[in-house]
């Protein structure tokens, strides 16, 4: 039911994003709660589909790991209550989903510090009192049923509630979501097909300006040394439209603000970031209007060739859009399926999609992804973020992919990549050149081209270290720091390379990619 949910969800995404009324939208609602599901998907294909305690885990960890903006982290909250309800039952029968729809309601009102009716914990409501309310019951087709037209009956009330809405004419771009997810899992009992996506002409967007904060920030962290409770009010003075939320040992923020490297730097010290994400909420809003203007035109002209790019790090995700790539989250230890670059390079309007996997784990699924696509998509085989930078400063949406391809592997071939994390076990380990590194958990380890090469000291100390053995004239040195990384880090970090190697022009940028406490790139 979820699987196909996830693909019904998919069908309206942009139907869903253009009813967005947010000033500057919150990325995107549709494409957000469906990232959502596509990570809830991403685990339930690994669980045990025969035990309900894996099935329920799937689901509240994947929604959690997933959860993208104020809509996809309140939809993670709400299948978190639902899973709850079934994680001990041996089935779920009507009875039974009536009561996880009722805990779902009550997971996402508590998720919020302020709840607003006419959102999508309206429609929320309307759903789980529709899945109780008195009517025949019998079967779980009739619960759905009538948590539908509940659902519908307030989701159209939603105008009267706020009245960005009303202006706005439409009705509340969540809670369509959430009711899309319910019409999927009614969809998978009854076989129905997917429908045709709807042909979207206009964006609620246009109508609105900006907001005070400007950036969009998210984290998720693990081994957190400080209770929910006590995150939230770290990062409350920082913005608004503030949600954390946690579930399976988890913690999960999202909030509005104009300072996201204070923030997360500051949310860093009480444990281990995984993922991190900041978006300029005004260039999104420029974007979506560049959408409703080319929605606008009768024909859409079709590149011959667009990109994908597998990232995680806002400063690099930010970098790899700045040169036309359509992202899919991801990286080392989150590799992303077959089903996401699938979508990614499905939601690219080019006649050749070239994807860039950026990682040796994640090259697999995107060869797998590229046999799926049946010759509109074609694979450049990054095994590093700095030779997925190089190769999409080749990048030429006007140029024939076949010939890009050859001209990106060579640009990729001429980056050296530098990567500094912690390690995540006690091992001894010999490099190429024969030097044994005895290395305890959550040492500082230096990583060349995805070839370990350094242990110990502090993390400027292996950056300085690598660069030492290797550079050889290389005209550019790129920093990004981590998430964990401030700027005054960045700007010591920087003066110390440009005074080791005067002759190479020194960059650096926040926003790393998770789990990492510096990449850096020569060529």
């Amino acid at each position: 039911m979820l699987r196909v949910a996830t693909d019904w969800l998919g069908v309206y995404r942009e139907q869903v994003n253009a009813l967005n009324v947010y000033p500057v939208p919150d990325g995107d609602t549709g494409t957000n709660m469906h990232l959502t599901m596509q990570s809830v998907r991403r685990e339930l294909d690994t669980c045990d589909e025969h035990n309900m305690a894996s099935v329920a885990r799937a689901i509240s960890y994947g929604a959690l790991l997933g959860a993208r903006g104020n809509s996809g982290v309140i939809l993670s909250q709400l299948l978190k209550g639902f899973a709850e309800a079934v994680r001990d039952r041996a089935e779920v029968d009507a009875d039974t989903l009536a009561r996880a729809f009722r805990a779902a309601q009550k997971a996402g009102y508590g998720a919020v510090m302020k709840p607003v009716e006419g959102t999508i914990l309206t429609v929320a409501r309307g759903v789980a009192d529709g899945a109780n309310g008195p009517h025949d019951r019998d079967t779980v087709d009739s619960v759905l049923e009538a948590a539908l037209f509940e659902g519908q009956r307030l989701l159209d009330q939603t105008p009267e509630m706020l009245p960005a809405l009303k202006q706005a004419g439409v009705i509340d771009s969540g809670g369509q979501g959430y009711l899309y997810v319910v019409q999927g899992m009614l969809a998978a009992l009854r076989g129905d097909a997917l429908p045709e996506a709807p042909e979207i002409t206009s964006y609620a967007q246009e109508q609105f300006e900006t907001e005070e904060f400007g950036y969009c920030t998210e984290f998720l962290m693990s081994d957190s040394t400080k209770a929910i409770e006590e995150i939230r009010s770290l990062v409350s003075p920082f913005g608004d439209s503030l949600l954390v939320v946690g579930a399976e040992g988890y913690v999960k923020g999202h909030i509005h603000t104009n300072e996201p490297d204070a923030l997360l730097a500051t949310v860093g010290r009480y444990g281990r970031m995984l993922k991190t994400k900041v978006e300029d909420m005004s260039e999104q809003h420029t974007e979506i209007l560049g959408m409703a203007g080319a929605a606008a035109r009768a024909e859409e002209e079709v590149a011959p060739s667009g990109l994908v790019a597998v990232a995680s790090g806002y400063g690099l995700v930010k970098l790899f859009r700045s040169l036309g790539a359509r992202i899919v989250s991801g990286g080392q230890t989150a590799n992303p399926s077959v089903q996401d670059i699938v979508d990614a390079v499905r939601s690219v309007s080019a006649e050749k999609v070239l994807i860039l996997p950026n990682n040796k784990n994640v090259l697999m699924a995107a060869e797998k992804a590229m046999e799926l696509m049946e010759g509109r998509a074609v694979v450049v085989p990054t095994r590093t973020l700095g030779q997925g930078i190089g190769a999409a400063l080749a990048f030429q949406p006007d140029a024939d992919a076949e010939e890009l391809r050859a001209a990106m592997e060579q640009a990729a071939a001429r980056v050296t990549t530098f990567e500094v994390t912690r390690a995540s076990r006690t091992t001894n380990i010999t490099t190429k050149e024969g030097v044994t590194l005895d290395i305890a958990e959550g040492d500082v380890i230096g990583l060349k081209d995805d070839e370990l090469v350094q242990a110990g000291g502090s993390p400027e100390e292996s950056v300085m270290e690598m660069l030492g053995k290797s550079y050889a004239g290389q005209e550019i040195i790129t920093v990004f720091g981590g998430p964990q990384k401030t700027q005054e880090d960045l700007d010591a970090l920087s003066e110390r390379i440009g005074g080791e190697f005067p002759s190479a022009e020194v960059e650096a940028h926040l926003g790393g990619p998770d789990l990492y406490d510096y990449l850096v790139t020569m060529e």
